[in-house]
């Protein structure tokens, strides 16, 4: 897997720390938790979206591209990262927002993410739930060429095999890390949604030979919805770094049980996995990813799924930035 073979923007802080968390891993009486800084990549607060933007953005230039179009929700951490990607490459972004939540307040809708988005010069379009973003990019690229412009779109999440080489480098990072350090992991955590992340980890982790198992929790689809959108994207990322087939069906697991009302929507496991993770490590962890991924884990912790005696990964996919979106529904 020649990564090298593809244009790459330099955005990332790499390698991200892989860090041990003593205190939580008292508190909860099971498994060594050790957790993969993604936090830590530097664009615009960090976060997951960084990684994958190195290759969109890197692409985007080698095709000409002047403007940036991206889509993502109201809160989006792939936006946000976006807009401060584009202005450190001195590109223009034009920024679709969704709105998937039901009945907004003025702190969602107006501060985190959005107000940085604001900050970085983007563009934004306001859309409702369920708009066909296809059609509203079309619209966008045609405004930009018609006035002597070059577009890219950016899906949503950077979730395409492009994107997702961002994660197929983690993977290898991560991989490297171990041996450094000489550990041995027994599973990796992960917020899973719009796949890239889920999708390219696995790649660079089978690629490379390994068969260390990755736990994906889903933030936003049914199981068996996420899990194929994850193998999809995961068999089109390994065939595009001349890998093809070394990602089976049975390495994608999702467990879609932490999503709570919906997207978005705060839940009582993601408001005391983000509280422990600040009281007992000092770390942040957003309401709508990381955090119900957390919530997850430590559920797993609890019920002794994973065990005292194990050693586990979780991968922090950043998005602190939302909290501060939340202010108003988390409780403390």
């Amino acid at each position: 897997m020649l990564l090298s073979d593809f244009p790459r923007a330099k955005l990332a802080h790499l390698p991200t720390p892989l860090e041990f968390l003593p205190r939580l891993t008292e508190h909860l009486g099971g498994p060594d938790i050790y957790v993969k800084r993604d936090d830590c990549t530097g664009l615009a607060t960090g976060g997951n979206k960084t990684r994958k933007l190195e290759f969109s953005m890197g692409e985007a230039l080698a095709k000409g591209a002047d403007t940036i179009i991206t889509v993502g929700a109201i809160q989006s951490n792939h936006v946000r990262q976006t807009a401060a990607a584009a202005c450190k490459l001195g590109l223009a972004c034009e920024v679709m927002l969704e709105h998937r939540v039901t009945k907004p307040g003025d702190t969602y809708r107006n501060s985190g993410n959005v107000f940085l988005d604001r900050i970085f010069g983007a563009n934004l379009r306001e859309y409702p739930a369920g708009t066909d973003f296809d059609a509203a990019m079309r619209e966008i690229s045609n405004e930009v060429r018609a006035k002597g412009g070059a577009p890219y779109f950016i899906p949503g999440g950077a979730s395409n095999p492009v994107g997702a080489l961002g994660y197929v480098d983690c993977g290898i990072e991560l991989l490297q890390q171990l041996d450094e350090q000489k550990l041995e992991i027994d599973h990796i955590i992960s917020a899973t949604g719009s796949a890239g992340t889920h999708a390219g980890l696995v790649v660079g982790l089978r690629g490379s030979g390994s068969e260390l198992p990755i736990l994906g929790i889903g933030v936003n689809a049914p199981q068996d919805v996420q899990e194929e959108r994850v193998f999809k994207l995961a068999v089109e990322t390994a065939e595009l770094v001349s890998a093809p087939n070394c990602v089976v069906r049975e390495d994608i697991v999702a467990d879609c049980n932490y999503i709570g009302a919906g997207y978005g929507v705060p839940t009582d496991g993601m408001n005391e996995a983000v509280l422990m993770l600040a009281r007992f490590e000092g770390l942040l962890f957003d309401p709508v990813y990381s955090g119900k991924a957390l919530a997850g884990m430590i559920d797993y912790i609890r019920q002794g799924r994973f065990k005292k005696g194990q050693k586990i990964v979780f991968l922090h996919t950043g998005g602190s930035a939302g909290l501060f979106a939340y202010a108003d529904a988390l409780k403390f």
